[in-house]
């Protein structure tokens, strides 16, 4: 168990390692000490073998409001270089959660917004309970988005649907990010729980090798040509054929039972 102090909160749960937001009285605004927090729980629960599916989520009413607005005035006279100093711990957080070799799924219990969004755009999956939203919010206070939001959004949505969410700070209801392809699936509020351990096992006793390769060639898949993209998908596909887990899918198959994966 986790200390209930503590700003980030660690849980495991079988292969599920759960890392939770946990300022809920700030709606879980990211500061140093979260930056801090959740850098170095991601890293842990990505490099640790027994660890096949991470899910980073807030407590309270909300996933993460963003970066806290507070602290931010506390340091405005500082000068530019505290910002710098904060970006690149957040930045740090958003290229880990893209390099764990294992799923990680944005369980978006409540308002995501600014780092917050950038956070769940970082993860293989997002879902979302029914009142969850999401917004930039950067220009309510007269910033540009960082954490990966302009490389993820303009991806998923492309850069006038991007550039529209971020003149006009819309803000998407989890129905409509659902329909945009941002959340993979929503759940009502009081199924929520539930619904997201349920996606997170069944992550969990997958593939988790071919998960990995497979990730690898999705963070390539929009950056190289595709004569560059066949070459890596043959030498993954290759790898693969090599774990216990494709032996164990192809016994599985042949005798018309589910396959057991050990994620080896």
């Amino acid at each position: 168990g986790a200390e209930m102090s503590e700003v980030v909160q660690v849980e495991r749960n079988g292969g599920v390692a759960t890392v939770r937001m946990n300022r809920p009285d700030r709606l879980n605004a990211y500061n140093a000490e979260m930056g801090e927090g959740l850098l170095s729980a991601v890293s842990e629960a990505s490099e640790d073998p027994s660890v096949r599916c991470v899910v980073l989520t807030g407590t309270g009413k909300a996933f993460s409001a963003g970066g806290d607005v507070e602290s931010f005035a506390a340091f405005q006279d500082e000068g530019p270089g505290k910002f710098l100093g904060m970006a690149i711990g957040l930045h740090a957080l958003i290229a880990t959660l893209r390099r764990a070799p294992k799923p990680v799924v944005a369980a978006v219990n409540g308002v995501a917004a600014g780092a917050g969004f950038s956070m769940a755009l970082a993860c293989d999956v997002a879902v979302a309970a029914s009142s969850a939203r999401f917004t930039l919010g950067y220009q309510n206070i007269g910033l540009s988005p960082d954490g990966g939001m302009t490389f993820f959004l303009a991806r998923a949505l492309g850069t006038q649907r991007a550039m529209e969410m971020t003149l006009f700070s819309r803000v998407l209801p989890a129905a409509r990010a659902a329909e945009w392809g941002l959340v993979q699936e929503i759940f009502p509020d009081a199924e929520f729980a539930a619904g997201v351990d349920a996606l997170a096992d069944r992550l969990a006793s997958g593939p988790t090798l071919a998960y990995a390769r497979a990730k690898e060639l999705y963070n390539r898949a929009l950056s190289q040509p595709l004569e560059a993209q066949l070459e890596e998908e043959r030498q993954n596909i290759s790898r693969c054929a090599g774990t216990r887990d494709f032996r164990e899918g192809i016994r599985a198959f042949l005798d018309k039972r589910p396959p057991r994966f050990e994620g080896r």
